[in-house]
C-alpha cells in the first residue's frame, strides 16, 4: 500500500521501520521540525526524521498543517492511506480527507481510556493493571475514532514510562502491520465515550513529590516521570532528582529519612516509605543513592520536601 507516514519520537520510528519492512511504499514522511536538545541545545532531527533518512524516504517538516503550502506535499504524494503515530501536530479535516482509504493512528492506550498526549504516563500514575495499543480510524475529535484493532500488555510493578514506551512501540509496530494486512476484513468498533479518560500532557510542575501521599502513589509517580521530567524533592538546599525508588514497609514522619537500606536512604511517606535507589544532583549525573550519600550524607531525621534541611 502507498502510504504517507506522520510521526516524531522513537515510538513512531519503530512503526515506520516496520511498515517499510513489510513492503509498504512510503511516499512521504511527515515529522516535526528539528528541535534544540541535549546540554548544548543543538538543533537535532526527530527520531522519525533520522529513520526516514536512513531508509531513503522523502521527509517534510512543517510547523503545522494549516496552510495549502504545508498540505501540498501530501496531496502530491497521492497516498492510499495515511498512518500517524505520536506526530504531535493536529491533522485538520483537509488532510484527513486526502487518502481515499483514510487515516489510521497508532495510539498507546486501550481506547477510550487515556485519550490525549500522555497515555503511557497517565496509565502508570493511575495504577492501571494493563495498557496496550489501539489502531484507530482518525476523525476530527481527539482520539475519538473507531478502533480497528487493539493489543494488550500488563503494566509490571517495575515499569517506567521509558520501559513501557519501548514495549508499546514494538507492539504498535506489529499491530499496524497486522491492521494493514487485514484491513479489508476488519470492522471498526465505535468507542464508548462515556468511559473515556483524558491523558493530559505531563508538565514539569508535576515533578515535585508530596511525601504526604502513600508510598505506592509516589512509587508510581517516580516510574511515570522517568525519563521525563523526573520526580524530584528539595533536600539540603538543592533539588534532588529521584529516578528510581522501591516501596518499603516502614513508618515515620512523612518526608523524613528514617534509616538506611543497603546504604540507601529510606524516606517515610504517609503510608509506608520509599527507598531511594537512583538519584541525581543538579548539574551532575544519575548515580546510585548509596554513592550520592558518600558526598552528601542523609542522617536519620533529614527532611525532604518543602522546608527541607540536612539534619
Amino acid at each position: 500500500m502507498r502510504l504517507v507516514f506522520a510521526g516524531t519520537p522513537p515510538f513512531a520510528a519503530s512503526a515506520l521501520r516496520a511498515l517499510c519492512g513489510a513492503g509498504h511504499e512510503i511516499a512521504l514522511v511527515l515529522t516535526q521540525p528539528d528541535r534544540p536538545s541535549g546540554r548544548g541545545l543543538r538543533s537535532r532531527p526527530s527520531a522519525v526524521a533520522v529513520a526516514a533518512s536512513e531508509l531513503g524516504f522523502a521527509v517534510a517538516k512543517p510547523d503545522s498543517l494549516k496552510s495549502a503550502e504545508a498540505i501540498g506535499p501530501i496531496r502530491e504524494a497521492s497516498p492510499d492511506m495515511m498512518v500517524v503515530a505520536a506526530y504531535g501536530i493536529i491533522l485538520p479535516q483537509s488532510v484527513l480527507a486526502i487518502p481515499p482509504r483514510g487515516c489510521l493512528n497508532i495510539h498507546a492506550s486501550l481506547l477510550p481510556r487515556w485519550r490525549g498526549a500522555a497515555p503511557i504516563q497517565r496509565a502508570i500514575l493511575a495504577g492501571d493493571a494493563e495498557t496496550g495499543v489501539s489502531i484507530m480510524v482518525m476523525e476530527r475529535g481527539l482520539d475519538t475514532g473507531p478502533v480497528l484493532l487493539e493489543r494488550r500488555v500488563p503494566i509490571t510493578p517495575t515499569d517506567t514510562a521509558g520501559s513501557l514506551t519501548e514495549s508499546l512501540a514494538a507492539l504498535g509496530a506489529e499491530a499496524i502491520v497486522e491492521a494493514l494486512r487485514q484491513f479489508d476484513g476488519l470492522f471498526p468498533q465505535a468507542q464508548d465515550s462515556s468511559k473515556a479518560t483524558y491523558a493530559a500532557k505531563i508538565e514539569r510542575t508535576e515533578a515535585l513529590l508530596d511525601w504526604e501521599l502513600a508510598a505506592a502513589d509516589l512509587d508510581r509517580k517516580v516510574r511515570a516521570l522517568n525519563p521525563f521530567p523526573g520526580a524530584e524533592s528539595p533536600v539540603g538546599g538543592e533539588t534532588l532528582k529521584i529516578w528510581e525508588a522501591i516501596p518499603a514497609s516502614a513508618s515515620g514522619r512523612p518526608g523524613t529519612v528514617i534509616g538506611l537500606d543497603r546504604g540507601r536512604p529510606v524516606v517515610a511517606c504517609r503510608e509506608g516509605a520509599l527507598v531511594l535507589t537512583v538519584v541525581q544532583r543538579p548539574g551532575s549525573r544519575r548515580m546510585p543513592a548509596a554513592e550520592y550519600l558518600k558526598g552528601r550524607p542523609m542522617p536519620t531525621g533529614t527532611r525532604l520536601g518543602s522546608g527541607s534541611d540536612m539534619a
